[in-house]
C-alpha cells in the first residue's frame, strides 16, 4: 500500500480521537499511599488531608490542560499542514483508486488461474497416488477378462458351427421345396391355361344363353300379357251365382242416416231417415247409391226451404263421418249420389262396385232388393224409345229367393258381378254410365240460403216430364 497513503489514514484516526475525547471528565491516577497509622490528638485531621488531596489534584488537572492546549496548538498546526497536503494527496489518490482497480482485476485473474492450477495439482496427485497393489489388482482383472474372452470365444465358435449345419441342412430343405414349387408352379400354369380356354367357352355358352333366355322371357311376357287377358275375359265371362251375389251385397252395404228441419205454417218439421246403399265407383270417385225415396226429400212436396240438413255414415260400434254434400243425376234427378272420400271408405271397410262395362253381355240380371229381402236372377230388354233405361221382366222370375216384389230403389246386377243400375220405379231400370250430376246440395246447420225448396221443385217438375212409363 502507499505510504503517503497510511499516513494520511493515521492522521485521520488520531484527529478523531482527540475530537471525540472528553477531557473535562478525565481524572488523574491517585497514587495508592500505604495505609496511615492512627495519629495523635494534635496530627493531621482527615477533612485536612482531603482538602490537601484536593489541591494536589487540582494543581495536576491544570497541569495536564496546560499540556493539552500545548498538544492542541500543535495538532491545529498540524491539521493545517495536513490539509494542504490532502489536495495535493487527492488526486494521488484517484491515481490510487485507477491502478486498485486494475490491480484487483489482476489480482482476480492470477487467484482464477491459481485455483485452476491447483486442480491440475489436485488431479495429478490423485493420479500420481495410484500404488503398485492397485496396478497388480488391475493387472490380475485383465488377465480374468482375457480368459473369459477366450472362454466365451471358444463357446461362440461350437454355437456357429452347430448353426452353420442347421442352416446347411435348411438350405437343403429349401431347395427340395423351391423344386417342389416349381413342379407345382409348371402343373398350375397348365391347369390356368386349360380353365382359360373352359371360361372362354362358358362366357360363349353364357351368351347363348342368354340370347335364348331373353327370348324366351320375350315369349313369356307375350304369354303372360295374353294369359292375363284370356284370364280376364274368362272371368268377365263366366257369370257369378246369384247367391254370391246376394252374400256380397248383404256384407257391403253401409248405413247413411239423415236429418232435416225446415219451418211450416203448422210449426216446425223434423224429418230423419236411414238407409243402406252400396258404394259405387265410375274410375275417378266413390259414391254411396240411392233412390231419393230413400233419403227425407220429395218431389211431391212444394215451397219447403229445409234449413238445416245432415248426412251421416256410420259403422258400429263407434265410427261416424258427416258427408258433405248430395248430388242429384243428371241421367234421372231420381238417383241421389252422395261422395265418399279415400279415409271414409277405409274407415267403412266395404267392398266398392264397378259400373258395368258391357251391361248386355248375358241376357239376365240379378235383381236384388234395396231393404234385402231377397232376390232373384230376371231377363231384361233393350227399350229403343229410352236408350238409358232397360224394362226389366218382373212378372216372370227365372229364379226368385225371398218374399218380394221388384220397387224402386232394388239394384240390378250384371251376371258379372258389376252393378248395371238403378230400377226408378217397378218396371224400368236406369243404367249407369256415369255420375254426371244436375244439382247439389249442401249439408250442414244452416241450409237456408240454398233454396232448396225450388232446388227439389225443379227436380220434380224434371221427372214429371220424362215419359209416364218411366215415372
Amino acid at each position: 500500500m502507499n505510504k503517503t497513503l497510511l499516513l494520511i489514514i493515521c492522521d485521520f484516526l488520531l484527529l478523531n480521537l482527540l475530537a471525540l475525547t472528553r477531557w473535562e471528565k478525565a481524572e488523574p491516577a491517585r497514587a495508592s499511599q500505604a495505609p496511615v497509622p492512627e495519629l495523635a490528638a494534635n496530627a493531621v485531621t482527615k477533612d485536612q488531608d482531603l482538602v490537601a488531596t484536593m489541591q494536589q489534584s487540582l494543581t495536576d488537572e491544570r497541569t495536564t490542560r496546560e499540556q493539552l492546549v500545548e498538544k492542541l496548538t500543535a495538532t491545529d498546526a498540524a491539521l493545517a499542514a495536513r490539509e494542504q497536503s490532502l489536495t495535493v494527496a487527492q488526486a494521488d489518490k484517484n491515481r490510487l483508486a485507477a491502478e486498485k482497480t486494475t490491480l484487483a482485476t489482476s489480482l482476480t485473474e492470477t487467484q482464477r488461474t491459481a485455483a485452476d492450477l491447483d486442480r491440475k495439482v489436485t488431479l495429478a496427485a490423485r493420479e500420481a497416488t495410484m500404488t503398485r497393489e492397485q496396478l497388480a489388482q488391475l493387472q490380475r482383472e485383465l488377465a480374468e477378462k482375457k480368459a473369459e474372452a477366450e472362454r466365451q470365444k471358444l463357446i461362440f465358435e461350437r454355437q456357429l458351427e452347430v448353426q452353420k449345419a442347421e442352416a446347411q441342412n435348411q438350405i437343403g430343405k429349401l431347395a427340395m421345396v423351391v423344386a417342389l414349387a416349381d413342379q407345382e408352379k409348371k402343373t398350375l400354369s397348365e391347369k390356368a391355361g386349360r380353365l382359360e380356354k373352359q371360361v372362354v367357352e362358358e362366357r360363349q355358352e353364357r351368351v347363348k344363353v342368354q340370347e335364348t333366355a331373353t327370348q324366351l322371357a320375350q315369349g313369356v311376357g307375350q304369354l303372360a300379357e295374353k294369359s292375363v287377358a284370356l284370364t280376364k275375359e274368362i272371368r268377365d265371362s263366366r257369370p257369378v251365382n246369384a247367391n254370391v251375389l246376394f252374400n256380397d251385397f248383404l256384407a257391403n252395404r253401409v248405413s247413411v242416416a239423415f236429418a232435416a228441419t225446415h219451418k211450416s205454417f203448422l210449426g216446425p218439421v223434423n224429418r230423419a231417415k236411414s238407409a243402406h246403399p252400396l258404394l259405387v265407383t265410375d274410375g275417378r270417385q266413390i259414391y254411396a247409391l240411392l233412390h231419393v225415396a230413400d233419403t227425407v226429400f220429395s218431389f211431391g212436396e212444394t215451397g219447403a226451404d229445409w234449413e238445416k240438413i245432415f248426412a251421416e255414415f256410420d259403422r258400429p260400434p263407434a265410427y261416424r263421418s258427416a258427408a258433405g254434400e248430395l248430388q242429384f243425376l243428371a241421367h234421372d234427378p231420381r238417383i241421389v249420389v252422395v261422395p265418399v272420400d279415400a279415409a271414409q271408405v277405409a274407415a267403412l271397410g266395404v267392398k266398392v262396385y264397378a259400373l258395368a262395362a258391357e251391361p248386355f253381355k248375358f241376357p239376365d240380371a240379378v235383381l236384388i232388393n234395396g231393404g234385402g229381402r231377397g232376390y232373384g236372377e230376371v231377363g231384361f230388354k233393350l227399350d229403343a224409345e229410352q236408350p238409358g233405361f232397360v224394362r226389366v221382366d218382373n212378372r216372370i222370375f227365372k229364379r226368385i229367393f225371398g218374399d218380394f216384389a221388384p220397387s224402386r230403389g232394388d239394384l240390378v246386377f250384371s251376371k258379372t258381378g258389376e252393378l248395371l243400375g238403378l230400377m226408378v220405379n217397378s218396371d224400368y231400370c236406369a243404367l249407369l254410365k256415369d255420375f254426371t250430376p244436375t244439382q247439389r246440395i249442401r249439408t250442414g246447420d244452416d241450409t237456408l240460403a240454398q233454396q232448396t225448396g225450388q232446388v227439389l221443385d225443379g227436380l220434380g217438375n224434371r221427372m214429371r216430364g220424362l215419359p209416364v212409363k218411366l215415372q
